[in-house]
């Protein structure tokens, strides 16, 4: 289990996630696992939550998706949740992703949703709801806190309180 949130504030773009890897409900197999990462030559970042082996497979599907479209986040975002709803295989991927770049912030799941948030604000995981709830917080009660710090600070607070989450924090941003 994981959580992680990405927040747009003031121009800027950041999404953070935390390290552990839990197997079960009871065992945390690593504290250091590598969550959000940038590709496509460092102009998208996408951050996962679900099984690790889903969320590499993704990558690789996403990856493909941004070079058929020139780096369109969005029409490749689009593309993967198309196949991604319709192809047999990846229809057993148990995974969601956040994705971003300059100028979109995104969710995809498997389900066929992509969604730009409403709110800038948008968290995934088993402590997503609490990330997603205090970044809100922050955006509207402390408009000086830059994207990063925001997203980072959500990570922290769903670390206090969800068991699957902790505080081993990697930030990214536009």
């Amino acid at each position: 289990m994981t959580t992680i949130a990405a927040v747009r504030q003031n121009g800027h773009t950041a999404i953070a996630g935390d390290g552990q890897v839990t197997l079960g409900e009871k065992v945390i197999m690593k504290g250091s696992a590598q969550k959000v990462r940038r590709i496509y030559g460092n102009k998208v970042v996408i951050g996962f939550a679900g099984g690790v082996a889903d969320a590499f497979t993704l990558q690789d599907w996403f990856e493909k998706k941004l070079e058929h479209y020139s780096g369109n986040l969005r029409r490749a975002a689009v593309a993967l949740a198309q196949d991604w709803r319709k192809d047999p295989m990846l229809q057993k991927l148990e995974a969601m992703m956040i994705v971003m770049d300059e100028k979109d912030l995104l969710l995809v799941s498997g389900s066929g949703v992509v969604i730009d948030p409403d709110e800038d604000v948008v968290a995934i995981g088993s402590g997503g709801n609490y990330a997603q709830a205090a970044a809100m917080a922050m955006l509207r009660h402390a408009p000086d806190m830059s994207a990063e710090d925001i997203a980072h600070e959500a990570i922290n607070i769903a670390g206090d309180i969800d068991i699957f989450t902790n505080h081993n924090i990697i930030v990214e941003s536009f």
